[in-house]
């Protein structure tokens, strides 16, 4: 199967080069690898380019608008999304590969372990109780997680025009999920497909993960409560 990875990023020089290296050094490359410039100011496009990543525009702000702009754009039947500050195992595509080869399934989604500062850490158990709590929470359902996830071209294109486009409002990769859900698609979890992301955004701005980002999640099943 063929695998397009879409990469949407905002102001993202200080890291991109080390998530496209990561994509230059896979067993498995992909067959395309989109960077989606949302009206970065710096010089992510031209980092991006440097590493023979197709650089499209999105003047829309806002992660929904970029995310939906690259899945949009991918023309193979695999998308795979990560961050731009994240940075992929070797056998990341190899496993996607081989796990929608294998499967009937419509997402999969993996572990995100931190790289940097105080929330450094290799163990994957964080990452692993968010999935636990959201499986329990809801029934055994399996979610996405933004940093490393993985869906068809088929199941976008039938769930694209019902996902929320409002940032404020959900948490995108879980809404995205509710409506993979809702159309019958099953969505996947492997453990062992881990990726590491920066913490910057826990250090930074601390009060939003730990108060605002439960209050989205709250709204987030607010809004697919149909």
């Amino acid at each position: 199967m063929k695998v397009s990875v879409i990469i949407p990023a905002y102001n993202e020089e200080a890291y991109i080069g080390k998530t496209l290296q990561s994509l230059k050094d896979q067993t498995l490359s992909p067959q395309e690898v989109i960077v989606v410039d949302n009206n970065s100011k710096d010089k992510t496009a031209s980092i991006a380019k440097k590493y023979g990543a197709t650089v499209i525009s999105e003047k829309k702000q806002g992660m929904i608008h970029a995310r939906n702009c690259g899945f949009d754009s991918a023309q193979y039947a695999i998308i795979a999304r990560c961050d731009a500050d994240v940075i992929l195992p070797r056998d990341w595509i190899q496993k996607i590969v081989q796990a929608f080869e294998t499967k009937n399934i419509e997402g999969l989604s993996g572990p995100v372990v931190y790289y940097d500062s105080y929330i450094k850490t290799k163990s994957p158990l964080p990452s692993q109780a968010y999935f636990w709590i959201l499986k329990l929470i809801t029934g055994g359902n399996r979610y996405l997680v933004g940093m490393n996830m993985i869906i068809t071209k088929k199941i976008w294109m039938k769930v694209k025009s019902h996902v929320i486009l409002d940032d404020t409002k959900v948490h995108e990769d879980i809404d995205l999920s509710m409506k993979i859900l809702k159309a019958g698609g099953i969505i996947s979890h492997d453990k062992t497909l881990i990726v590491r992301a920066s913490a910057r955004r826990i250090i930074k701005r601390p009060w939003s993960f730990f108060i605002e980002y439960p209050f989205r999640m709250a709204k987030t099943f607010w809004y697919n409560r149909k």
